[in-house]
C-alpha cells in the first residue's frame, strides 16, 4: 500500500502536520531524502492485494522500524510514542496529525517475519545513501573501515538449571490441562519446594544440598516428561505439544559440558558468547559483525552471525555485503581489525574488495 503523504487532499476535520512541523528538522530532512517510492516497490511483493484486511503502508512499517533502531525503542514503545510526536507521524509518511495507534506492536513482529533477509539488507543501503544526500557520510569516508564482532544480548534471564527445569515443569502441566491429559502426579508443589529449597541451601553455601535439590528438579521433569509421551494418544500429530516435548527432552538430556546448550524457553536459539570481560565472562545472544567507517562512525555492513562462529571465517563475507552496499564504485582501501582476524587477513589480503594496504 503506497503511503497517505502521496494523497494531495487533507481531511476536513484534521491538523496537517505541515502547519505544525519545522522543514529544517533533521527527521523530515532525513525522510526527504529517502526513496520510498523504491521501497515500495521492493516490499510490496510481501503484501496481497485480494486477500484479508487492507494493509498498511510500505512507509509506515519501515519508518517504525527505523525509529525504532535510532532511538533504541521497543516495538510497544515505539508504537505509544508515535501518537506523540508529529515529527515521527511525518517520517512515517502522514500528512495530517493521528490520534490513534496506526497498528499494534506485534504488527511489527510479523511483518519482520515476512520480509526476506535481502529486504533487510536493502533498508542499511539505503540509510548509506540517505547519509551521502544529507552529507553524515562522504566518500573519503569509505576509504578506511573497521570491522569487529560483538554480541546482541537477548532480553533473558541468567540460566540456572533449576530455573530452567522449573519453568519446563508448568509448562508441562499446563499444556497436559490443555489438553485434557491426566497426569500421574504432577509435582506441582514438589517442584516448587525443591526450587526454593536449592535456593537456600545455595545462599548457606551448602552447595551438595543445593545440588541435590537441583538433581531432584530434573527427575520431576523426567517423570512428567515419559508420563506425557506414554498418554498423548490423538495428539501426535500436534506441532505445539510436540515441539514442547521436543524442547523438554532436549533439557533433560543435556549436560554440563555440552555444546548448543538450552537458555532460555521462549528464546531456544539463545547462545552463549564468551567475549573474555572482566566484568562479564558470558554474555547471551548472538553474535553479530559490524562494519564501519574509521574517521566518522557510520554503519556500513551489519550481519547476525549465528553458531558463534569465529571472527576470521566471516571477515569475507563481512566486507562482501559492505561492498554489495555501498552506492559509490569506490573501494575500500584500508581495513582494520583486531588480532580476531589476523589470520585470515593474511589469506585474502589480495582480495578485489580491497587494495593491497
Amino acid at each position: 500500500m503506497k503511503s497517505p503523504i502521496q494523497k494531495n487532499q487533507h481531511e476536513l476535520y484534521s491538523l496537517p502536520l505541515e502547519r505544525i512541523c519545522d522543514f529544517q528538522h533533521e527527521l523530515i530532512r532525513l525522510a526527504d531524502s529517502i526513496d520510498w517510492q523504491g521501497l515500495d516497490g521492493l516490499f510490496g511483493n510481501v503484501y496481497c492485494e485480494n486477500n484479508g484486511r487492507p494493509a498498511k503502508s510500505t512507509r509506515l512499517m519501515i519508518g517504525l522500524h527505523y525509529l525504532k533502531a535510532m532511538y533504541g525503542e521497543s516495538d510497544e514503545s515505539v508504537v505509544e510514542k508515535w501518537i506523540e510526536n508529529p515529527y515521527w507521524q511525518y517520517f512515517c509518511g502522514e500528512r495530517d496529525f493521528q490520534h490513534q495507534f496506526p497498528i499494534e506492536p506485534t504488527s511489527m513482529v510479523k511483518w519482520r517475519r515476512r520480509i526476506e533477509k535481502q529486504n533487510l539488507d536493502a533498508l542499511l543501503g539505503e540509510t548509506i545513501k540517505a547519509g551521502l544526500k544529507v552529507k553524515a557520510l562522504r566518500e573519503p569516508d569509505l576509504k578506511r573501515i573497521n570491522v569487529d564482532t560483538t554480541v546482541m544480548e537477548k532480553a533473558i534471564a541468567f540460566p540456572t538449571d533449576a530455573g530452567l527445569y522449573l519453568k519446563m515443569i508448568v509448562r508441562l502441566i499446563k499444556a497436559a490441562q490443555e489438553k485434557q491429559i491426566k497426569l500421574r502426579q504432577s509435582y506441582v508443589r514438589k517442584s516448587k519446594q525443591a526450587f526454593v529449597m536449592q535456593c537456600r541451601y545455595r545462599h548457606a553455601r551448602q552447595m551438595n544440598r543445593a545440588n541435590r535439590e537441583v538433581r531432584r528438579l530434573r527427575t520431576y521433569l523426567g517423570r512428567l516428561l515419559r508420563d506425557i509421551e506414554r498418554k498423548q494418544e490423538g495428539w501426535e500429530s500436534d506441532e505445539s505439544l510436540q515441539g514442547l516435548l521436543s524442547l523438554a527432552l532436549r533439557l533433560h538430556q543435556q549436560k554440563r559440558d555440552d555444546k548448543n546448550k538450552l537458555y532460555s524457553l521462549h528464546a531456544p536459539e539463545v547462545e552463549c558468547v564468551s567475549k573474555g570481560k572482566a566484568h562479564k565472562k558470558y554474555e547471551f545472544g548472538c553474535k553479530a559483525g559490524i562494519v564501519a567507517t574509521s574517521q566518522r562512525p557510520f554503519i556500513l555492513g551489519a550481519m547476525a552471525l549465528h553458531g558463534n562462529p569465529y571472527d576470521g571465517h566471516k571477515l569475507k563475507e563481512l566486507l562482501e555485503q559492505a561492498q554489495r552496499l555501498n552506492p559509490t564504485e569506490q573501494k575500500f582501501e584500508h581495513v582494520y581489525c583486531d588480532l580476531g582476524f589476523v589470520d585470515t587477513t593474511r589469506r585474502i589480503q589480495k582480495s578485489t574488495l580491497w587494495g593491497e594496504n
